[in-house]
């Protein structure tokens, strides 16, 4: 995915819910007796690009939460959807520990309060402004549950993305959009890509309990075994140079392929200046080049 920056939207552009954040009504979560540990993911499966780290508090404590203009309810919050995520993924893995989620957020919205309208910037407090981010993003790991596959120990990951500016909030509350991901390996972007060799659900819910309950459907419906089984077959597999030139070829084509051919294939979602990284990369990137005359699927 190229690493694009995206321009800032402006501060004045959405509805704000502006009073002191309370949890409301439809954010009350399933009571959790269960604490993530002190453990951190081993590698973040992150997109970064123009992202920037969180924490749970500072969403808590100064991020204020968009609302919908049209009825003024408010939204589902960042810290709602990580808490209703963990929630279910408590219910559904009971006896593991859990690794601290790692954020990432991106497209900071700026207001003021007020009372600052009419302050210079100079001398705006950091009381007077008000902020949220349009996109976020988190994941965490369960390190009990791990497979160790040619030398690589490989820890369950669970996490999910979602952003503001796919939902309409000129209108009255709809369904919101999440989506959600279980696997062994994730990789995960602000703009919404989630690539994962596991498990991974679009979900539009109105509020957490659906969104709980959607979360725990998915993690129950996925086959852990099956798709390690799928991975460690992946050991075996290579590219010969030819076959990865191939590859590369049909690659350049699909773009101008007619939309009648393109719906009995897979979709393509890489772009030509992607397919160049590729095709460099497997010559100079010492850890997804070749080795020797071949690629491996898995290395």
């Amino acid at each position: 995915m190229e690493r694009t920056a995206i321009s800032q939207p402006a501060a004045n552009l959405l509805p704000l819910y502006v009073e002191p954040i309370e949890e409301q009504p439809q954010s009350i979560l399933v009571p959790v007796t269960r604490s993530t540990s002190d453990l951190e993911p081993a590698s973040l499966p992150f997109i970064e690009a123009n992202t920037k780290e969180a924490s749970t508090d500072h969403l808590k404590k100064d991020c204020i939460i968009p609302v919908f203009s049209k009825d003024n309810e408010v939204t589902i919050s960042h810290q709602s959807f990580i808490a209703a995520v963990l929630d279910a993924a408590y219910r559904v893995f009971p006896f593991e520990k859990f690794s601290n989620p790692s954020i990432r957020v991106s497209h900071i919205v700026k207001g003021r309060i007020p009372e600052a309208i009419h302050k210079p910037v100079s001398q705006l407090l950091d009381s007077d402004k008000t902020i949220y981010y349009e996109r976020m993003m988190f994941c965490f790991d369960i390190p009990t549950i791990h497979q160790d596959i040619s030398g690589c120990t490989l820890n369950l990951t669970i996490g999910g993305v979602r952003a503001y500016n796919e939902q309409n909030l000129y209108a009255k509350k709809s369904p919101e959009r999440f989506k959600i991901f279980i696997g062994f390996k994730n990789l995960v972007c602000c703009n919404l890509c989630v690539s994962t060799d596991g498990y991974m659900s679009a979900l539009r819910v109105m509020d957490t309990t659906a969104l709980i309950n959607a979360a725990e459907g998915l993690f129950r419906s996925y086959a852990m075994e099956q798709h390690l089984a799928l991975i460690t077959a992946y050991q075996s597999c290579s590219l010969t140079e030819s076959q990865f030139a191939q590859f590369l070829g049909r690659s350049r084509m699909y773009q101008y392929l007619s939309s009648r051919e393109k719906k009995h294939i897979p979709e393509l979602l890489m772009t030509d200046t992607q397919i160049g990284l590729v095709a460099r990369s497997y010559y100079e990137d010492e850890h997804f080049g070749k080795d020797g005359d071949a690629l491996s699927l898995w290395q």
